[in-house]
């Protein structure tokens, strides 16, 4: 009878509506309970009863009540669901349709429906699909979502691609286009076909958009630089362009890449291969013995042919003298020898002057034809890559010097160094190791390239890995500003447009310049997504390395195979470290660190784990690990320590 009343209904209501309401997102946890996260210090509690109208990352505006002296928040109204286009797997129950949304906090599984163009039956258990929220349990009473495509069945090997090019709306295919190409220039063009331009890349790379010239002179080198000159084909504005400009970049994910431009644009037309005349931008600069740049670069627009096609491997086994391999004439052989002694001069110069980073591998998945993984290779950046390295640098050292002297815009890299609201920290933590820089001079690109000098001095990485904390982001800025990241006065990337819209962009201001004109300004809504897209690529090639490590290292949870980790992060939760034999980051929760007759305290201001008083573990330290477990359903690799020592390290 109680329940029926409308006396006490009404009473409740209004008791309900005396209570405090407070905005927040939803954050669910391991267990079926969760929280509201108020800000950054308050959080309140969500009981299991509650969690089941909310997902994570939900936006709510919850009732706050009192449960036995603790705050509670019950949700009352959706502000923002975190959930709109998501991908999920297919979970059948008792022949019902339903998703699980791909999120390591979203573990329920909702309820579905098909559209129209596709089939109920067809969707079996685990295949993978994009799906969107159709209905929200506390807007709606419950949760329901619409399938809306099938991405690939459960049990493709090519699964993982699929699922992250989906999973980052990133396309799956090159563009389609209109095969009938004719070059749309109408700027003269010099005859550079005779000059000796070669390209070094991989051995699978097609689309190659950089090819070098060098000779040596009474004072130094002459470079050149060409690189090719898809604008030459494509028309600012048009359809083509700006399916160009969404897409930003090349997707390269292992085992395949996904071209910015039309294949046929990329791979054959504007790509330089050898004996192949082609339209191109080219780069005169003059390098000292002492590696500096001399005078101002000469920028023309030509016709080149390159003469040669090298690889990495070759170019560096050549010059190390190991193996048998020759360059195909005499001519090339004196421009690789030059070359190389180019980059050297230039290494040196960067190091005195501006700022080298220490070489660290790359890491390259070996496929087989179904996409399994059956090696993972650490390589090491040889001489040939430093060669190729230092003229495109030195390309794009120029380009921004010419872009921001004749137009005082383009589309630069920047990096401030460090970030200014946490400089007086920053300071504090420099004085207690007696680091040779004051405030000011941080603010500086003078002073940032000698703390940076004086980082790569000291006897153990901690301190540069702990002063990340303090680092600004890069980014892409249309005014000429610094890169302290390298430590120089301006930098515009021009040497890659075949891969990259920014820099078909900036040629574009380069060809404008040299025809005399003044190009319209470039719109700040530009930079936003090219940065947006920078970071949306480099997820992906997060997401399937992920996917990948997890697979090949499946087999070694459990075994007592070693593996040398260098502590990346360090927090209350444990420590998350890279297994420096093939790149693949793993977690160690606190719990396997800390025992009973080892306790452990973590300080993440610090970077370090102590025991007592003692340093235990601190960035940037090398330790031994072995595989406790993968979870492949969430892509994460579990560690512990294993007995097996190593070459014992003194923390700083």
């Amino acid at each position: 009878m109680l329940q029926n009343n409308p006396l006490l209904a009404q009473l409740k209501q209004q008791m309900r509506e005396s209570l405090p309401t407070k905005e927040g997102i939803v954050r669910a946890t391991a267990k079926s309970f969760g929280f509201l996260e108020v800000s950054d210090k308050e959080s309140i509690f969500i009981a299991p009863p509650q969690m089941k109208k909310v997902l994570h990352g939900d936006k709510i505006s919850a009732v706050i009540s009192t449960v036995d002296d603790k705050n509670q928040a019950e949700p009352q109204s959706l502000l923002e669901a975190a959930l709109t286009q998501f991908v999920g797997r297919i979970k059948r129950h008792k022949n019902k349709l339903l998703v699980v949304p791909d999120h390591p906090q979203m573990r329920e599984a909702l309820k579905a429906v098909t559209a129209e163009s596709l089939e109920d039956k067809a969707l079996q258990d685990g295949d993978w699909v994009m799906a969107s929220l159709s209905q929200h349990a506390l807007r709606d009473a419950q949760f329901l979502v619409t399938v809306t495509e099938l991405i690939a069945k459960g049990d493709d090997p090519e699964a993982p691609w699929w699922v992250v090019l989906a999973r980052h709306q990133l396309a799956k295919a090159a563009p389609e286009a209109d095969s009938n190409w004719s070059l749309l220039d109408t700027q003269p063009r010099s005859d550079a076909t005779e000059h000796p331009f070669f390209t070094i890349d991989s051995e699978s790379t097609q689309d190659m958009d950089d090819a070098i010239s060098i000779s040596s002179t009474a004072t130094g080198w002459e470079l050149r630089v060409a690189v090719a000159d898809p604008g030459a084909y494509i028309a600012a504005d048009s359809a083509l362009d700006q399916l160009a400009a969404e897409r930003a970049f090349t997707t390269y994910l292992p085992g395949r890449n996904i071209p910015m431009l039309p294949r046929q644009l990329a791979d054959e037309l504007c790509s330089l291969h050898p004996a192949q005349q082609r339209p191109a931008i080219c780069a005169r600069l003059a390098i000292a013995f002492d590696g500096s740049m001399q005078g101002e670069a000469e920028f023309t627009l030509a016709w080149i042919c390159s003469q040669a096609r090298f690889s990495y491997n070759q170019v560096s086994d050549y010059l190390e003298q190991n193996g048998d391999w020759q360059p195909n004439s005499e001519l090339m052989a004196e421009q690789l020898q030059q070359l190389a002694a180019m980059a050297k001069a230039r290494q040196q110069w960067r190091q005195q002057h501006a700022i080298v980073f220490q070489d660290r591998p790359d890491y390259r998945f070996e496929l087989d034809n179904a996409g399994q993984v059956i090696a993972i290779h650490a390589e090491s950046r040889r001489i040939a890559n430093q060669m190729v390295e230092e003229a495109m640098i030195a390309a794009n050292l120029a380009c921004g010097q010419y872009l921001a002297d004749k137009l005082g815009f383009g589309l630069f890299n920047t990096h401030s160094g460090f970030d200014a609201s946490k400089l007086n920290a920053l300071t504090e933590l420099l004085a207690k190791h007696d680091a040779p820089v004051s405030q000011q001079q941080l603010s500086e690109l003078s002073g940032y390239c000698q703390l940076r000098r004086w980082l790569q001095q000291q006897p153990t990485p901690y301190l540069e890995n702990r002063l990340r904390r303090f680092q600004s982001y890069a980014a892409v800025s249309l005014q000429p500003a610094a890169h302290f990241g390298m430590g120089i006065n301006y930098y515009a990337t021009w040497t890659s447009p075949i891969r990259k819209y920014g820099d078909l962009v900036n040629q574009r201001l380069l060809k404008a310049i040299l025809a005399g004109q003044q190009p319209q300004p470039l719109p700040q809504s530009l930079t936003q997504h090219l940065a947006e897209q920078r970071k949306t690529q480099r997820k992906a090639e997060r997401d399937i390395a992920e996917w990948l490590y997890c697979r090949y290292l499946a087999p070694l949870a459990g075994s007592e195979q070693p593996f040398t980790a260098e502590i990346m992060d360090i927090n209350r939760a444990g420590m998350r470290v890279r297994l420096l034999e093939n790149g693949a980051t793993g977690f160690m929760p606190m719990n396997v660190l800390s025992t009973e007759t080892v306790p452990l305290t973590a300080n993440w201001e610090e970077g370090r784990c102590y025991q007592g008083e003692t340093v235990a573990y601190e960035l940037g330290q090398q330790i031994a690990v072995r595989i406790h477990s993968i979870d492949n359903q969430n892509q994460s690799i579990s560690l512990i320590l294993t007995n097996t020592p190593l070459t014992e390290q003194t923390p700083a």
